[in-house]
Order: C-alpha cells, then structure tokens, then sequence
C-alpha cells in the first residue's frame, strides 16, 4: 500500500503441521496451531479489509489446504485449523462481494514443500495405545506435487474476471468428491431422523 497506493491481490499462505492424535495433543499444542494457521489469517485479512473495502476491489487467497474439507487420522489439530480458516472465508467472500472483494480458498493437495520439515512441523508426544493407528499413518506413501506448478494457478485467480470460492490444486480431487458424495449418502439416508427433529 505504502509503495503503490494499492492492494490487489493479498494471498495468507503462513501456517505449519501439527501431527498427533486428539488425546496426544496438549492445550498449547492446539493454541499454537489455531494462532498460526487460523489467526494469523484472521489478522492478516482485518489489516487489508479497509484498503480493499475503499478501493472497491481485490482478491483475498486464502490457503487452506484439502485438509480444510476432508480429514487424516493424526492431524486433527491441522485440520480443525484449517476447517476454522474454511468456515471464516465462506462468511467473509458473503459480507465483501458488495465492495468488489473477490475471496477465494485455494485447497492445495499434499506437495513437497517443508510442510513436514524441520521447520514447519511439530509432533504430539505419542501415547501407547495408539501404536496401531500411528504405525498406518506412518506407513502412508504421499504422491507429493511440485510447487512450482501451482504459480500459475495463482496467476490465473488473480487475474480472472470471476475467481472461484473454492480451487482444489493437486490430484486431490477425486478423493474429495467421493468423501462429499458419502456425506451426502448419509445425510439422505437421514433425512427421516433429520426432519422429524424439527418438530
């Protein structure tokens, strides 16, 4: 702002793993990865909103992750991170279209960032009785993608006339759209139980 006298495109990319079971984690475990990967964003997206608000126009791109819709064992805390920041930006795309803000969640696939390196990831003491469960997280082989490629992704919604809410990246896809179809399996086989709730 201070350089151009404007902001066009703001993309909150900061965040790190956490990897443990939900009854491995600790209370600062879990505080940590929140004030990170959700209110760092939250921050991050206030401080731009009055420039972006005034100018009537820009792009949000926030980096949530497909653990931001779907979920592994052992990264829970992650996940509820992601979900939260999911959540927040179907809200905030609502209450900024009138003002020419364009919000889009980029939901990248797993690549071969430093996602699960030295710096960028912390680990939950392990508890004995989840052995069995660590032992098949541990044993998962990731198809990791190549970073680079997502730059012109990046481009393209920035410059599009009409970005999307949402942009899977990666070859995550499939996966995701069996996972909403088995919600959506199960809401129906449902409904009965669901309606008859309302009264």
């Amino acid at each position: 702002m201070e350089r151009f006298g404007r902001l066009d495109v703001v993309v909150n990319n900061a965040g790190y793993g956490l990897f443990g079971m939900v009854e491995e984690l600790t209370e600062a475990d879990l505080r940590a990865q929140m004030e990170t990967n959700f209110f760092g964003t939250v921050w991050v997206t206030q401080a731009v909103l009055p420039v972006l608000r005034a100018q009537r126009s820009g792009r949000i791109l926030q980096i949530t992750s497909e653990g931001g819709v779907r979920a592994y064992p052992a990264i829970g805390a992650y996940h509820a991170s992601k979900w939260a920041v999911e959540g927040l930006s179907e809200s905030l795309a609502q209450e900024v279209a009138a003002f020419g803000v364009h919000v889009t969640m980029v939901e990248p696939g797993p690549y071969a960032t430093d996602f699960a390196g030295a710096t960028s990831l912390r680990t939950a003491e392990r508890h004995p009785d989840y052995a069995a469960v660590h032992e098949v997280t541990d044993a998962k082989e990731w198809v990791l993608g190549d970073p680079a490629a997502t730059a012109d992704a990046i481009l393209l919604l920035a410059d599009t006339e009409k970005p999307p809410r949402r942009l899977v990246l990666g070859n995550t896809l499939p996966e995701i759209e069996a996972i909403y179809a088995e919600r959506l399996r199960e809401w129906r086989e449902w409904a009965p139980v669901t309606e008859a709730a309302f009264g």
